[in-house]
């Protein structure tokens, strides 16, 4: 039985893929972010491809990490948890390297992960009523997706600071005031909408759009950003060694409240 998997349809150079583990959220679990990978360097050979959307099947985007799966690497010792946290870095690098425009349409809550996901796309549309968050101090997790340094090159930083720090979940009105989402469209609306945007960036030139997002891309504005990146490993592993993790994974995993 599939624990996750990423589904492709390719039409008029315009690819979708849609996370599909509805039940559980669509959270990334291995096999999902496996699955994820593949579809993308699959999307990337596709001949006449102009535009990327991302979205996700049910009534969320992403939950963010399968922290089941997180708890039993982490119990597992050595450096399968970081190692794992490595590779979900770079399959989430992949969007971000897809040489067109890539659309995200949160078409429900994105948290944590989610969130990391989405700050890999160029553009961001979402469903009325839609909520977007870090989430990962609620159970004492140090962000290990890129979100400390994409979400600061969205938003302000004092609005990344509120986002990180309160770990909440904020309505998608308050996040196109600041900057973060283009738009928000009634969730009947959102595919309908992402697919005549993907329409509109088509009508161009492909060769002019590859290269303007090589000029404008985030790796072309900072080259030391990559070091960036992995020091949010390096910080997640010198985390692990204490206390607060494993009270915050025994509070997800009890739903109840953590007591640092």
């Amino acid at each position: 039985m599939s624990d996750g998997a990423v589904n492709l349809a390719f039409q008029g150079g315009i690819a979708t893929l849609t996370l599909s583990r509805p039940a559980s959220l669509n959270a990334m679990s291995a096999e999902m972010m496996r699955s994820l990978e593949q579809r993308l360097r699959e999307v990337a050979e596709l001949p006449g491809l102009r535009v990327v959307i991302i979205t996700g099947e049910g009534r969320a985007f992403s939950a963010g990490g399968d922290l089941k799966e997180f708890e039993a690497a982490l119990q597992a010792g050595g450096t399968k948890l970081t190692d794992t946290l490595r590779y979900n870095q770079d399959v989430l690098q992949l969007v971000e390297d897809l040489p067109v425009p890539v659309i995200g349409a949160a078409n429900g809550i994105a948290v944590a992960g989610g969130l990391e996901l989405l700050l890999c796309c160029d553009i961001i549309l979402a469903a009325e009523g839609t909520k977007l968050g870090d989430g990962h101090a609620r159970y004492a997790i140090v962000p290990a997706g890129g979100a400390t340094v994409r979400l600061l090159e969205r938003v302000s930083p004092s609005h990344a600071a509120q986002l990180f720090y309160t770990a909440a979940s904020v309505d998608v009105q308050t996040l196109a005031r600041w900057g973060l989402v283009n738009e928000i469209v009634p969730a009947n609306e959102l595919m309908a909408r992402a697919t005549e945007l993907a329409w509109e960036i088509g009508a161009n030139s492909a060769e002019a759009i590859r290269h303007i997002k090589q000029l404008i891309s985030k790796r072309a504005r900072s080259r030391a950003r990559h070091r960036r990146l992995r020091a949010e490993l390096k910080h997640f592993a010198d985390h692990v060694s204490g206390d607060d993790l494993k009270e915050g994974l025994a509070a997800f995993r009890t739903k109840k409240n953590p007591s640092w």
